[in-house]
């Protein structure tokens, strides 16, 4: 590759969810920042960043100010990392008479330096190595040197345009100990990054990454969730639905259960949403479950997300009712993940949810429960604005997706933590009445966009045989209001199966 073609190619940073929110990475021969507060992941981005350059043929160089070389290996090391061959460390150290006890007046460190003298050096090793990549870090030492903005901002400029003699792509990294109001280099880099970390008041951090500017440059923009994991950073980018637009073909997906689909006129359609809502107990969890098992058995590929329960009590519930989900996820059919809401962040629950829908072609996918999904939310809207636009990434998709939300209360007056209800196309209510001295369950149909649906309610029954469908309700009022009269004469309901 010439000169002229890598530099019309992208530097790409080696994290896959930052290269895509840059468009396919950074423009080479430019000045970029990336600042954010000490352990942010500063030190992470640049290592992959340079380790990338090496994988592409290219000659690195990192300028070290604040750690030491040995510091920086033994954190690669923490990453299954070695620097070695096209990395050259260069630790910029104080003089020997600074650390000289004898001559010493006051503790000293690098930022003790002739501000002339530290440039120098950085010049001189860019001159030997002659990189085509290079990170400095940090400017927070150099900020230091300088003592004023007017000479900060001269000393940056005279950086930027020294490395653009040799077209080499440099990261700058800031770790915000001055004051953040200071935006002198804001305005002199080609970009700017912001990595945070947040400490929620249960749970692990919670970390992400936003482009503040690109010139010249589309970029998705907004806050994008991160994790640092062994491997490195790693970046989620949002998820915008608009940018999947497709010609989806929609048709009906039957729940294998003749009663369920007649409630359902006809059963529900692919590329739709499905809310399943009504108080803990009533079976919400069964009922997307059947559909996924449905789709299974027409041999399609279902995902099960569970965030509420733990998956040995789930697959010995689904056990006593017919259904063997362990079975079907080790016959690779149906995709089983257990979501801790504390330690999986939305952004991140989101690309999961993608990378099973576009690697495994998964045409039903199961979240259970909403409840537990705004736990990982920092606020209600939050989780409005994620599934509006997980949905309808979903639909446009083809995949058929099925969600639970528990209702506070039993009986009476019950509401949701959450209103979803008018983000789903079908929402399926459930609910307990009382009938000849027991708790029996019903079922309905509020909502459906597409197709008519029977608008009875129905009476529903759990046994070790799965999930029966009863007549209608036709001689009990006030079912949905968790209090109902019964008005008619007596007839038979449903009962458990002889075993």
């Amino acid at each position: 590759m010439d000169s002229i073609e890598r530099l019309a190619a992208k530097a790409r940073t080696g994290i896959w969810g930052l290269d895509n929110i840059l468009s396919g990475g950074l423009s080479r021969g430019h000045v970029f920042l990336v600042e954010g507060a000490p352990g942010t992941g500063k030190t992470t981005v640049a290592l992959q960043f340079l380790l990338e350059g090496i994988k592409a043929g290219e000659t690195c160089l990192y300028i070290t100010l604040s750690e030491t070389e040995r510091e920086l290996r033994e954190g690669a090391a923490s990453h299954g990392w070695t620097l070695d061959d096209g990395l050259t460390i260069f630790e910029l150290l104080p003089p020997e008479s600074l650390l000289d006890s004898e001559q010493q007046q006051s503790l000293l460190y690098s930022s003790d330096l002739e501000l002339g003298e530290t440039t120098k050096q950085i010049f001189e090793a860019v001159d030997r190595v002659k990189p085509h990549r290079v990170v400095l870090d940090s400017l927070s030492e150099i900020r230091l040197l300088a003592q004023s903005s007017l000479r900060y901002r001269r000393q940056i400029l005279a950086i930027k345009h020294y490395f653009s003699k040799f077209d080499t792509t440099v990261m700058l990294l800031d770790d915000l100990t001055a004051d953040v109001a200071d935006k002198t280099v804001h305005s002199v880099a080609h970009a700017v990054f912001r990595l945070e970390e947040l400490a929620p008041a249960y749970g692990a951090e919670r970390r992400r990454v936003r482009v503040i500017k690109y010139r010249g440059t589309k970029f998705r923009g907004g806050y994008h969730d991160a994790t640092i994991t062994k491997g490195g950073l790693n970046v989620f980018p949002r998820l915008v639905a608009s940018e999947h637009r497709t010609n989806l073909k929609r048709s009906s997906f039957s729940s294998g259960i003749t009663g369920f689909d007649q409630l359902l006129g006809g059963g529900v359609e692919t590329g739709s949403s499905t809310l399943v809502l009504g108080p803990s107990g009533t079976g919400k969890s069964l009922i997307a479950i059947v559909f996924a098992v449905a789709a299974v058995t027409r041999g399609e590929k279902a995902a099960l997300f569970v965030f509420d329960e733990e998956l040995g009590l789930l697959f010995a519930r689904m056990k006593g009712v017919g259904i063997d989900l362990e079975a079907l996820r080790d016959a690779g059919s149906l995709t089983i993940e257990q979501v801790d809401a504390a330690e999986l962040s939305p952004g991140e629950f989101a690309h999961m949810v993608r990378k099973q829908v576009d690697e495994r072609g998964i045409q039903a996918v199961v979240i259970d429960s909403l409840n537990g999904y705004q736990a990982a939310m920092p606020e209600e809207n939050s989780l409005i604005l994620h599934m509006h636009e997980l949905l309808q990434y979903l639909n446009r998709r083809g995949a058929a997706t099925f969600m639970t939300v528990a209702q506070h209360g039993l009986v009476g007056d019950m509401k949701a933590p959450v209103d979803v209800t008018y983000l789903a196309d079908t929402v399926i209510l459930l609910r307990y009445f009382e009938a000849r001295g027991s708790v029996r369950r019903a079922v309905s149909v509020i909502k459906k966009r597409m197709g008519q649906h029977e608008s009875t309610i129905r009476e529903f029954l759990i046994s070790n045989r799965g999930l029966t469908i009863g007549e209608p309700l036709e001689e009990f009022q006030g079912v949905l209001r968790g209090v109902p009269i019964y008005v008619g004469q007596a007839r038979p309901l449903l009962e458990e199966p002889a075993a």
